[in-house]
């Protein structure tokens, strides 16, 4: 099968299409034929070195794909073959025409719903979904998404008044990024690229914190003392929150990490197929910003690394 391989860590022109033996379903998997293939920023910073990652090399990239089962593994239902699933492999193996996934780990793609939007909503939005489910909002809560235009940033713009919330405050790092946080429901838009943003910040009730790094203490700072909450899923800083216990005393604030494998069963397990639910009655949206083929794996990551792609980047077999 043809499948894109990274020898080691470095640029982007590392990634090199190979052929490869098509894998078998281990135990609890199905191996679909790929339709679509989905591309992260995250992605980006494991082939450049930058994200802790466990990662044997040489090694095929990739966490989502969706397609057709074509085989089932030990202990999975043999009705699922000649289903489209929409599913995560649990961390690589998806930049390849046949994609070995976990059953637990994937969803049908709904009636009326291509697998590139089932794709391009699914885990983003189910993120998005289980960050707003577990912040608990109360009717009129201000709140802060840092990278509103993210892939997760972006449907948590999409639902976050729906969840309960009063003022939406959201960052993004270009005019143009930031005439699209506004579409998406934004009341106010700052640039996180400027030195000391968050003090342009009101009280804030509750962060969904992205960006990592010394920003994260500063953001702080501005969470209501005594109630505000902070949800730290990411790093797009490459660094982590700079934040102690010494600080959340200071303030009275909570912060919860959003991350583990308790957290994605939670993700998966109940949010997955709920944001495709949502997806297929319109009360969800897809984001895709380019879909390009298989053997431009390279060039998907040197799009994402320009920063200015707002959508999904899909790879297709």
């Amino acid at each position: 099968m043809r499948a894109i391989v990274l020898p080691r860590t470095g640029t982007p022109d590392l990634l090199q299409l190979t052929d490869l033996p098509r894998p078998a379903p281990a135990e609890g998997q199905v191996l679909i034929r790929a339709q679509v293939i989905g591309v992260s920023y995250a992605e980006t910073q494991i082939r450049a070195g930058s994200l802790p990652f466990p990662l044997p090399l040489p090694t095929v990239l990739g966490a989502e794909a969706a397609g057709e089962v074509i085989e089932v593994g030990p202990g999975v239902d043999d009705k699922l073959l000649g289903a489209t699933l929409v599913g995560v492999t649990g961390g690589l193996g998806a930049y390849a025409e046949y994609v070995a996934i976990p059953a637990a780990l994937t969803a049908p793609v709904p009636d009326g719903v291509t697998p590139a939007q089932a794709l391009a909503a699914a885990a983003p939005g189910a993120l998005a979904l289980a960050l707003l489910h577990r912040a608990n909002l109360r009717d009129g809560e201000t709140v802060l998404v840092e990278a509103g235009t993210s892939s997760v940033g972006s449907q948590l713009l999409r639902h976050a008044k729906e969840f309960g919330a009063g003022r939406v405050i959201a960052t993004a790092g270009s005019p143009a990024k930031r005439e699209r946080a506004a579409e998406l429901g934004a009341d106010t838009v700052l640039d996180h690229t400027t030195d000391g943003w968050p003090a342009g910040l009101p009280d804030v009730d509750v962060v969904f914190e992205s960006i990592g790094g010394p920003s994260a203490r500063q953001v702080l700072d501005r969470l209501t003392p005594g109630a505000g909450r902070m949800l730290y899923y990411g790093l797009l800083s490459g660094t982590p929150a700079a934040v102690t216990a010494a600080d959340l005393m200071e303030r009275g604030v909570t912060i919860t990490a959003c991350s583990g494998p308790a957290w994605a069963g939670e993700v998966f397990g109940t949010h997955y197929p709920e944001l495709l639910s949502r997806l297929a009655t319109g009360r969800s949206q897809a984001d895709i910003a380019r879909t390009l083929p298989l053997e431009q794996a390279a060039e998907a990551h040197r799009l994402l690394e320009t920063r200015a792609v707002m959508g999904r980047v899909l790879l297709t077999p």
